[in-house]
């Protein structure tokens, strides 16, 4: 019996816990899962547990688990030296065991093998079925082939007897039947009826060689079908010819029917392009060739014959003369001919060529005027051709034909609005670089407007959405343009301000400032004016013209552009306000030149027993620069409410000016006069006299106080007379609080 290897153990250690007990990262259920690894185990443990840690608790776990074995071993030995014993004769019942299943299995294969074999047979007859179904169909298609063959050529052999097809030794193909028209080789008449027998026959043939063509289709790359091509060839020759010479005959007659089956017959054969280029070569473009001569001989090119107003008048009549018979019947109901595209590929065709050939001229963006009419013209004319289509969708196929994109193509409209652009933009801006401002001629002058740039401006933007100049297609170019003016104007304005209030010309180098800087205040009066009426004429009746040249766009885009025009009016009303401060300013400086003549009070009482009775001179010349500009004839140019705040802003700023400087004056006086009296006290110390007598007398700053005190009177009763409170004014109140007398300072009256 084997015995424990383990050494014995006390039940607990110091603190109460068993000995042996495990940490508690040591899973040991983990190693009975069925998804146990132990690369992951380890790898899990490693991140927070040392290997050495590990390695211990594996081992101690080893040991464990043998010690465990030899428990159970010892417990039970009996059993287990006994297990052997029972095991006898295991390989006889094993043999036994395995005969049956080894006939089983023998048993199976066979039948397998049977099964394999019949299923083999039965995908071979499978296969030959399908090889023989397809080989029937291939033999049932190449019969219907030939069958369909035969019929049309026996068919097309009834056709010589109708005088429409040709010999059945010449056949003549489409392409050729226009020339062969024109040259009397077809011109055999035959009757009404007669013409539309042969249409119908026509018709049954084309079917037939649509069934012919889906056949061969199906049936491509045969020896069979390869033999039969020359035949297929020829009955295809005989039948575009005849069907040619029964369409074009039909188109000379106007026979409705007959047209009518042969329409039928050419979209049964799927060559609607032949129906069209013979209705072109016969019918369009004799009558184009009579309207625009496009031969060699006949160009002749010049400004005056590239017009094709003219043009289009007459081939719309053409096209309601000669054409409107095929496109009423192209446009039946249910007839299947809207595969025709007579419109484009046979009328629109032959006016590009014949303008590209006689008039080549006319796209030429060089003279704008010219090409704009033309463009017109020629958007009026696809509008034309737009109305003999029967539905929304034909007009969106026939915008959509490659003829129609050529032809709008042809009109380069980017280069005319390049030429446009430069044109009125150069205008603006030429008048703009001016380096001095004038007013023009006011009673000639239908805009109400004063100066030649704001002129400009206005003619230049009413130019951009008049009718001799606008494309409604990119009116969003000439919308940009439009606010582009404005903003150029705007800026024009700006920086003219900001150079005249830096006294700086070369604020920016690309633009001339001289004309703000040397500009008189009466020039201001015309800017301010003709802001105000340029603001009001934008955003009122130019507005209007704007929206009802943009009456056919939608609720949302018009409101788009009624916001962005307002937003430029809007930027330049905004403006306003530095024009006036502008002239604020030119008024200020030349009354502050006669205010300086202030400083000349002191002087006048300084070191003299002179008493102030009068107001001084200058007082009077403070507001004449104010006086003559309100009482010049530009007061007419500006709105009262303009009026009232010039008045305003300039006698505060003015008031302003004064009180700095009689404050200056005062604060001066009184600092020289303090200096004086210390000296001349340090003097009478020094001698031992006194000063009784010179304390009555009054002072230098008390003299210049009642001198600027009678001044300011007068200039508050000159401020009354021009309608201006000067108790308003919180300078004038500041002025008077500095040189009025004590008893008069708690109310101001003059």
């Amino acid at each position: 019996m084997a015995e424990s290897l383990l050494p014995p153990r006390s039940p607990t250690d110091l603190f109460g816990d068993p000995i042996d007990a495990k940490p508690p990262w040591f899973n040991s259920s983990a190693f009975l899962g069925e998804d146990f690894d132990p690369d992951s185990y380890v790898a899990d443990l490693r991140t927070f547990v040392p290997l050495e840690s590990l390695a211990a608790e594996l081992r101690s776990y080893l040991a464990d688990l043998k010690a465990e074995l030899i428990d159970l071993i010892n417990r039970d030995y009996a059993d287990f030296i006994g297990l052997s014993t029972r095991l006898v004769d295991v390989d006889s019942a094993a043999a036994r065991m395995r005969a049956p299943l080894v006939e089983f299995r023998d048993k199976v294969a066979t039948f397998r093998a049977v099964i394999d074999a019949a299923l083999t047979s039965i995908r071979s007859g499978l296969r030959q079925r399908a090889e023989a179904s397809a080989a029937r169909e291939i033999l049932e298609l190449l019969l219907d082939t030939f069958h369909v063959v035969s019929k049309v050529e026996k068919l097309i052999k009834e056709l010589p007897s109708s005088h429409f097809g040709p010999s059945n030794t010449e056949i003549v193909p489409a392409e050729k039947v226009s020339s062969a028209n024109a040259n009397g080789a077809l011109n055999t008449e035959v009757g009404p009826n007669h013409r539309e027998d042969q249409s119908i026959l026509l018709e049954r043939i084309a079917s037939e060689m649509n069934r012919l063509k889906f056949y061969i289709s199906h049936a491509q790359d045969l020896p069979f079908i390869e033999n039969m091509e020359k035949r297929i060839q020829n009955v295809t020759l005989m039948l575009d010819g005849s069907l040619g010479n029964c369409f074009v005959d039909g188109l000379k007659h106007q026979d409705a029917k007959s047209i009518y089956n042969c329409l039928r017959a050419y979209a049964a054969i799927d060559n609607t392009s032949a129906a069209e280029e013979l209705f072109r070569t016969v019918i369009v473009s004799p009558m184009i060739q009579k309207i625009i001569p496009h031969d060699n001989l006949q160009v002749v090119s010049g400004a005056s014959l590239d017009e094709l107003e003219d043009d289009y008048q007459q081939i719309m009549q053409g096209v309601k003369k000669d054409c409107k018979f095929l496109l009423d019947i192209s446009s039946t109901a249910n007839s299947g001919f809207h595969v025709f595209s007579f419109l484009a590929n046979s009328i629109l065709r032959e006016v590009l060529i014949a303008i590209q050939k006689g008039k080549p001229g006319a796209f030429s963006p060089g003279r704008p005027a010219g090409f704009l009419k033309n463009y017109k013209s020629s958007l009026g004319f696809l509008a034309f051709l737009e109305g003999y289509c029967p539905s929304k969708s034909a007009v969106v196929k026939f915008r959509l034909e490659v003829v129609y994109l050529d032809f709008i193509r042809q009109w380069n409209v980017g280069v005319y609005f390049s030429l446009r652009f430069q044109e009125i933009a150069g205008a603006l801006d030429s008048a703009l670089m001016a380096s001095k401002v004038n007013p023009v001629d006011i009673h000639g002058n239908h805009h109400k407007l004063t100066l030649k740039q704001s002129i400009t401006l206005m003619e230049s933007l009413k130019s951009c959405w008049s009718d001799d100049v606008l494309i409604i297609a990119h009116s969003d170019k000439f919308l940009r343009l439009s606010l582009q003016l404005i903003s150029r104007y705007s800026t024009w304005l700006f920086h003219g301000l900001s150079a005249r209030k830096s006294r700086n010309a070369s604020t920016n180098a690309s633009q001339n400032f001289e004309w703000a800087i040397s500009a008189q205040v009466e020039i201001f009066v015309y800017v301010m004016h003709d802001i105000t009426v340029l603001v009001g004429e934008i955003c009122g009746d130019y507005l209007g013209q704007v929206l009802q040249a943009l009456g056919s766009c939608s609720g949302e885009v018009v409101d788009l552009v009624r916001q962005s025009i307002l937003q430029a009016g809007r930027t330049l009303e905004d403006l306003l306000p530095s024009v006036l401060d502008t002239m604020i300013e030119a008024i200020v400086e030349k009354s502050v030149e006669d205010l300086r003549q202030l400083k000349g009070v002191t002087a006048t009482y300084r070191m003299t027993n002179k008493l102030p009775v009068r107001p001084s001179p200058y007082v009077s010349l403070i507001l004449r620069p104010l006086k003559v500009f309100f009482e010049g004839e530009l007061m007419k140019f500006l709105t009262k409410d303009a009026q009232n705040q010039l008045l305003h802003g300039a006698t505060e700023k003015i008031t302003t000016r004064y009180y700095e400087l009689a404050s200056d004056t005062v604060n001066v006086a009184r600092k020289t006069e303090s200096s004086l009296l210390r000296l001349r006290q340090g003097a009478q110390r020094r001698v031992g006299a006194t000063s009784d007598a010179q304390d009555n007398n009054i002072s230098d700053t008390e003299k210049i106080c009642m001198q600027l005190f009678l001044d300011i009177q007068e200039y508050g009763r000159n401020l009354s007379a021009m309608g201006v409170e000067a108790t308003e004014i919180s300078a004038f109140r500041s002025l008077w609080q500095c040189v009025a007398p004590e008893d008069r300072q708690s109310q101001i009256t003059f």
